[in-house]
């Protein structure tokens, strides 16, 4: 195999698909990224055995073939010649590649080893446009649980039907959100890994529709080249309607931008506490957040309406302020059902997304 690239160009490919490169793995190859370079271009390809990435470059190839090259360290190296013309090639010693006056090699492994990927993946498809999809994924994946407690938990639940809704859920939050379909050919429920939604999220341009497309517990997404295949979660996701409350005691409207940064001031004393909890203070004149530590404590008012019942409610900091931040409305809308009770927060006019988050008690 032989054929010359662009560095740029390559290297923007590498890094790209080596997202898709196994990190700690039994299986060695999983962190190698396969070369192929035919008459049409050079095709990267990774996997991880879940996720797969596949971009096709432009290249002058002077000899099909194709070849494995270790993800990270390939992504490295070729991340310091994006000015330079690299002539990459098979030989004895591995992987040859020439820049300017120079010449490196770089440890290779047989194609042959690589794990064969399905990129064929088209029984139903869904279009929409791809700012609404970065949207959505945007506004409900960092809710999406860390660990492998509930494996279901690690994605996000995406319902395909008039619209598309996404739930996503860790046991202590929970995310709602919907965006228009332009078009679908069947209405079905999938639970997509919330890496494969990130990964996706960053392939999309505005501007763009973008397809997706699912078969038998895969899904795939395609734009400017780039190809992404993933597994998807197979299992019973939790029903939201189980989950968020039907009534509310207190609901209080306040400024978005005034409680974020009153709650980022009272998070910051927080830092290193295994709670990180902030208290709200709910009365008829307004609202108090406040929060202590072994660092110090901080109380600030709030101005807000308030209808219903008065309310001392704990949280997790970080938890408010992501839902916070999530919304996009000058003034925000919580609902609290009482001080052990899930409470919600909504945009005032704009009711596409929603956000749950548990309350804590707080023993002082």
């Amino acid at each position: 195999m032989k054929f010359i690239a662009d560095g740029l160009t390559l290297s923007e490919a590498v890094t790209k698909v080596s997202k898709a490169c196994a990190v700690r793995t039994t299986s060695p190859i999983l962190e190698f990224i396969k070369l192929t370079a035919t008459l049409d271009g050079v095709s990267l390809l990774a996997t991880d055995g879940e996720l797969s990435i596949r971009k096709i470059i432009r290249a002058e190839v002077l000899e099909e073939g194709e070849i494995c090259v270790p993800g990270k360290l390939f992504a490295d190296f070729s991340s310091k010649l994006t000015d330079e013309e690299i002539s990459l090639s098979t030989g004895d010693k591995g992987v040859e590649l020439k820049y300017r006056d120079s010449v490196s090699y770089m440890q290779a492994l047989p194609a042959e080893d690589f794990p064969k990927i399905d990129l064929e993946v088209g029984e139903n498809s869904f279009t929409m446009k791809a700012a609404d999809l970065k949207n959505i994924i945007a506004e409900t994946v960092f809710c999406c649980a860390q660990d492998d407690s509930r494996p279901i938990l690690k994605g996000c639940l995406l319902k395909f039907g008039e619209v598309l809704e996404a739930v996503a859920l860790d046991g202590y939050r929970l995310a709602v959100s919907e965006a228009p379909i332009l078009s679908k050919s069947s209405e079905m429920s999938i639970v997509c890994p919330a890496r494969t939604l990130t990964e996706i999220s960053r392939m999309l341009a505005d501007g763009e529709e973008i397809t997706l497309y699912t078969r038998s517990g895969m899904l795939m997404a395609g734009a400017d080249g780039l190809t992404l295949v993933s597994r998807l979660y197979l299992g019973e996701f939790i029903k939201k309607e189980n989950v968020i409350p039907g009534s509310f005691s207190t609901v209080v409207t306040v400024n978005r931008a005034e409680l974020t940064a009153s709650a980022e001031r009272a998070n910051i004393l927080n830092r290193g506490d295994k709670n990180n909890l902030v208290t709200l203070e709910i009365a008829e004149g307004g609202m108090r957040i406040s929060s202590m530590s072994d660092y110090g404590n901080v109380s600030e008012p709030v101005g807000c309406t308030v209808k219903g019942r008065d309310l001392t409610i704990s949280m997790n900091a970080k938890f408010l302020l992501d839902a916070l931040k999530a919304l996009t409305e000058e003034q925000a809308v919580m609902s609290f059902g009482g001080a052990v009770s899930p409470f919600i927060l909504t945009n005032v006019e704009d009711k596409h997304s929603l956000y749950l988050i548990l309350p804590v008690r707080n023993a002082s």
